[in-house]
């Protein structure tokens, strides 16, 4: 099979992410935070060591600041229900998936806060200069951005806008799921409050992990309030970070293999992963875009964009088409609208959705040839 739905989750995974969770079942097992013997002290000691890794790939002075979740829509509700207070107005995009769109509707609904929704072009580009605007006319308490768009993958400048927002008294909340191990992540340097992301896609780890960077300073109240295996003599949450917002037993078997899937992924560089996959990108757009009946959707310029790719052939529906690719061809794409209809309504292909290619760093040349043959011959017999 060729495997070309790495935004939905990467496969396949390192070998060493398999051997990491294998070894805690069949060798560890012990629950981190929970006793002192030896097996438990050995899951603290691994599920500290990702969130080292994790604290490098990010530029992350102290690793305390990340905590662990099940995965980034829970570090996106974490962060907006920990954060937000009523009256607070908040800023977010129209390319958003619904794991920010939902919880801030919500929270808009029930007459929290006041959204506000910057509109992006129809390559899915935001500029940051819209957000200036709003920001001189509202008091802005939180920015909402996807570092890159799930449908069109076009990157978001979160340096500029995190600037812009520390310049109004505003703070960013960074949806990292698209980039987190695909392209380069510089907390320092961005300057960014929050940042949400998710284990098993381009960080390589299992389903069940992600996490949430909290800049010191910044109070979130937690979701879940519960055993920390700290401070056990007290009735009240712990106030210390990571604790104060990790209640109850870890996912360390998910962890073990999340820390060696970071661990993979800084070995290999992040800069020279990220090159592969924009050459990869690169030479499916440029060729696609010869093929009759093929529209593209989101920025002409690979290094605009991570290796997502949106696209439809006329006269045809995206899941017909993702169909014939899995049938005829043994390709795996995912159709539809990838959980994010306001980025479909913004590029103009709600409600149908388009057919999204996303490429990971086990994905070939050859593998992207056999595709754009795959879609030529789909698009003649249409």
């Amino acid at each position: 099979m060729i495997y070309s739905d790495n935004a939905a989750t990467s496969f396949p995974k390192p070998k060493s992410v398999l051997e990491a969770m294998s070894d805690y079942f069949f060798n560890m097992g012990g629950n981190t935070g929970r006793s002192g013997h030896k097996k438990a002290l050995e899951a603290s000691e691994l599920v500290f060591n990702t969130r080292e890794y994790l604290a490098q790939l990010f530029n992350i002075k102290d690793s305390a600041r990340i905590v662990f979740t099940k995965n980034v829509t829970e570090s996106l509700n974490l962060a907006l229900n920990g954060f937000l207070k009523k009256g607070d107005q908040v800023l977010t995009t129209s390319v958003e998936h619904n794991s920010v769109m939902r919880p801030l509707r919500y929270l808009e609904q029930t007459g929290t806060i006041k959204l506000f929704v910057v509109k992006a072009n129809q390559a899915g580009i935001v500029d940051p200069a819209a957000f200036e605007d709003i920001l001189r006319k509202e008091k802005i308490r939180l920015i909402v951005v996807s570092h890159a768009s799930n449908v069109t993958g076009a990157v978001a400048p979160i340096g500029a806008i995190a600037k812009i927002a520390r310049s109004y008294g505003s703070h960013t909340l960074i949806d990292a799921a698209q980039t987190a191990g695909a392209y380069p992540v510089d907390i320092a340097a961005d300057g960014v409050d929050m940042l949400a992301f998710t284990g098993h896609k381009a960080l390589l780890g299992p389903q069940g992990t992600g996490g949430l960077y909290i800049r010191e300073g910044l109070e979130i109240e937690p979701l879940l309030r519960g055993g920390t295996g700290s401070n056990s003599e007290h009735e009240y949450q712990p106030e210390l970070m990571p604790d104060k917002l990790e209640s109850g037993t870890l996912n360390v078997i998910g962890l073990a293999g999340l820390g060696a899937g970071v661990k993979h992924v800084l070995e290999q560089g992040v800069t020279k992963i990220r090159q592969k996959e924009m050459d990869l990108t690169e030479h499916f757009i440029r060729n696609v875009a010869k093929i009759p009946g093929v529209r593209l959707y989101g920025p002409e310029d690979a290094g605009s964009r991570v290796s997502v790719v949106s696209l439809n052939i006329t006269g045809c529906d995206p899941a017909e088409v993702a169909y014939i690719l899995d049938r005829d061809f043994d390709i795996a794409c995912r159709p539809g609208l990838h959980c994010a209809p306001s980025a479909h309504k913004t590029i103009g292909t709600f409600p149908q959705g388009t057919v999204r290619f996303s490429f990971g760093p086990f994905n070939n040349m050859e593998q992207i040839n056999t595709s754009l043959k795959a879609l030529a011959q789909i698009s003649h017999k249409e």
